[in-house]
């Protein structure tokens, strides 16, 4: 059994950043993360960030995760675990990790899951056709490797990432048919609408996809209409031509390994569905904290912000000292509602509220 003072679970923005304030306070930290490379999201963030100064607004993600990895290499009680999945948890903070195919256990004092979300798909005819990818896929895809995933992409759902990627997929020469939104108004921000709109590509809400077209990859895909209901609309079908299906619906909070440990979840839809109870990012176990998407899907500004005070309140119940702790906390809040402020940020605030009432 090996130990550790704390573990974190999940290099991603929020990962990171509860490291490093718990290293700060002078907690032993070791991060564990699947991915040969840190950073979670961020590595495939190649644009601008929002916000402020404090949430490196006018800064690239990929230049963002620099910054926060730079922050973690002074500290001597720092332990860094890659390729590393963890794929147990226990009630008595034991994680059960696989790495080099060898098994072993590690135990904590800690433990803060900042494991993220996985995406979501979409039942329709062949959706299991070469050339229908995840929007994370495509992003992995072009600005990790270099690969264009086709030469023609019909991208479905207009949230952040789907019109972000978007966008990235014309800066690589990629022609995108359209963007389909099943809602009858577009789920990201305008700005990147906008940015979209000025290129030329149609944003066609109140439509999906209905079937991939081809026979050993795709060769076209044939959208429709939904009626108040959500159901497709007969007659109303149109043809894209294209090579590439682009998914961008949505994503889930990955609960898995906080459940098998017996913390209590909630479906709160407005969070992303099945979400940890959370009472100042701790949750229903002692000692056991998550943020970021985990705990609910937003933009990785929000998720460096509630890393920093998730790392905060696990040191401070370490009894660390950390200094201007409450100034600091009640910054970090006020950092969040901004974050949250306007139409964005109507359903995490709806469901935050819902999240009080089980707490």
């Amino acid at each position: 059994m090996q130990k550790s003072e704390v573990v974190v679970v999940g290099a991603g923005p929020a990962g990171l950043t509860a490291a490093h304030e718990l290293l700060k306070a002078g907690a032993e930290v070791t991060l564990i993360d699947r991915n040969a490379s840190l950073g979670g999201q961020l590595i495939k963030q190649t644009h601008k960030f929002f916000g402020s100064e404090k949430q490196y607004a006018a800064h690239r993600g990929i230049d963002i995760l620099e910054r926060l990895t730079e922050n973690l290499i002074p500290y001597e009680r720092f332990h860094l675990l890659s390729e590393t999945t963890v794929v147990g948890f226990y009630h008595d903070k034991v994680l059960t990790c696989l790495k080099d195919d060898r098994y072993f256990k590690l135990q904590a004092d800690s433990v803060i899951f900042a494991t993220g979300a996985s995406e979501h798909s979409i039942p329709f005819e062949n959706n299991d056709l070469p050339g229908v990818y995840a929007a994370g896929a495509v992003q992995t895809l072009m600005n990790e490797y270099g690969i264009k995933p086709g030469q023609r992409v019909l991208m479905v759902g207009s949230g952040n990432i789907g019109l972000i990627v978007s966008y990235q997929l014309m800066q690589a020469g990629v022609d995108v048919a359209a963007v389909l939104e099943a809602s009858e108004r577009i789920g990201g921000y305008l700005v990147h609408a906008s940015k979209l709109r000025r290129l030329g590509v149609e944003i066609r809400t109140n439509m999906s996809i209905k079937s991939a077209i081809g026979e050993a990859h795709v060769e076209a895909a044939e959208a429709w209409r939904l009626d108040e209901d959500w159901q497709g609309i007969e007659g109303s079908e149109e043809r894209y031509d294209v090579d590439t299906i682009c998914i961008a619906v949505g994503l889930s909070p990955l609960t898995e390994l906080l459940e098998q440990a017996g913390a209590e979840v909630e479906y709160i839809s407005e969070l992303g569905g099945n979400v940890p109870v959370l009472k100042d990012y701790e949750t229903t176990i002692e000692g056991v904290y998550a943020c970021g998407d985990l705990a609910n899907i937003e933009e990785a500004s929000s998720a460096m912000v509630e890393g920093r005070i998730a790392g905060i309140r696990a040191a401070q119940a370490l009894d660390y000292t950390v200094e201007n702790a409450e100034m600091r906390l009640k910054a970090l809040d006020d950092e969040l509602v901004d974050l949250r402020s306007g139409p964005p940020g109507d359903n995490v605030r709806r469901g935050l509220k819902k999240m009080e009432g089980l707490t």
